[in-house]
Parts: C-alpha cells; structure tokens; sequence
C-alpha cells in the first residue's frame, strides 16, 4: 500500500514537472518577445510539398530589431532578400532585379515575421505548449484570424535561445527553419533594415 502510494505520488510530480516544463516554453516566447529587442542567426530552410516527396533547400541570415523591422537574406539557392523598414516590407529577387513591395499592415498580419519580430503576440496568435522534441522546449502559435496564409507555426527553443522554426501553410506546404549561429540583444546599425531599389529594377507595389 505504501510503495503504491509512493508510485502515485511520483508520477503526480512527473506529470506536474512536464506541465509546468510546457509552461516554461511558453513562457520562453513570451519572454524572447518582451526582451529580446534584436537579434540575428544563420539558418537553413526546408520546403516541403504537401505530399512531402518533393523539397527545396535554401540558406541565409536572419536579422531583427523590435519592432517589426527585420532583414532575411537568402543566399543560396537563389539570392533574395526581404526587408522591412518597420513601414514597407521590401522582396527584392536580385536575379530577376524585381522589387515587390507592400505596406506592413498588409504584409505581416499573423505571420512568422511577425512572430519573431513583431510586438503584439497575444493579440495575433493563441499559444499553448508541446512536449519537448529533437532536445528543444516547442511552442505553437495558432494565428487567431483565419482567412491568413499561415496555419500554424511551431517555435523550438535550447533553452533561452532561438533554434526553430516550422511553419505549416493554409495549403499543406511545410517549411522548417533551424537557426545556427544565434546571437540575441547585439547592436545592429539601423541601415540594415532599409532599402533602396536598385538602379534599373522593376518595381511593383506602393
């Protein structure tokens, strides 16, 4: 009777440990949000089809300054870079010298940019914890608006730090981000979240 007493009370606090380990990550993003005003990582991305046989590879950085300004540079395969100035999100794909551009409101919405870079997270995702996964503390993050392009994001931390990201679109298509290289609160120049199309480029937008 007593050793049963002692396996119902041991599993009660392993069963409280890990609710309250999904509530640290939680609370991880919550914190990562509020604190980390910038940021930057390498990353390397994987697009998956919805029948998940076919996948594309792409690397680059990462850049952030709160709030909403943020750089991604793609640079291989393809280069790309995506910049918002806090005001306009910039695409500028430098083999075609094509510049799309579109204000922010329009363009960030509930998406993982807005995730990591915005300000308003309770506002535009509902968050709830998964069990932990690949030796990182998961997050989702389930846009509240509906009719978004977005269906849920997954965020990984190692502990304080940013390692993930995985992203499952309105149309079955999965894209997985791992950050490398992280470093969180550094000084980055503002010139790094402006853009000025380049001499001869098509640009298409506001």
């Amino acid at each position: 009777m007593i050793e049963h007493s002692r396996r119902r009370l041991l599993a009660l606090v392993l069963l409280a440990a890990a609710a309250a380990a999904r509530a640290d990550a939680v609370d991880t993003l919550r914190e990562f949000v509020r604190e980390v005003k910038t940021g930057r990582a390498d990353f390397t991305q994987i697009v998956s089809a919805p029948d998940g046989a076919r996948k594309k590879t792409s690397t680059g950085s990462f850049e952030f300054s709160r709030p909403n300004r943020f750089r991604f540079a793609y640079g291989k395969p393809f280069e790309q870079l995506i910049v918002s100035d806090g005001q306009k999100v910039w695409l500028h794909d430098i083999d075609l010298n094509q510049v799309s551009v579109r204000l922010l409101d329009q363009a960030l919405g509930a998406t993982p940019a807005a995730l990591l870079a915005g300000g308003s997270l309770e506002r535009d995702f509902e968050l709830s914890a998964l069990p932990a996964r690949d030796g990182l503390d998961w997050v989702r993050a389930t846009p509240r608006a509906k009719d978004g392009s977005v269906a849920q994001v997954r965020v990984g931390f190692r502990g304080k730090d940013l390692a993930a990201l995985e992203i499952d679109d309105a149309f079955g298509q999965r894209s997985v981000l791992r950050f490398s290289a992280v470093q969180q609160g550094i000084a980055l120049p503002a010139e790094r979240f402006r853009f000025v199309p380049p001499p001869g480029a098509d640009v298409i937008g506001p």
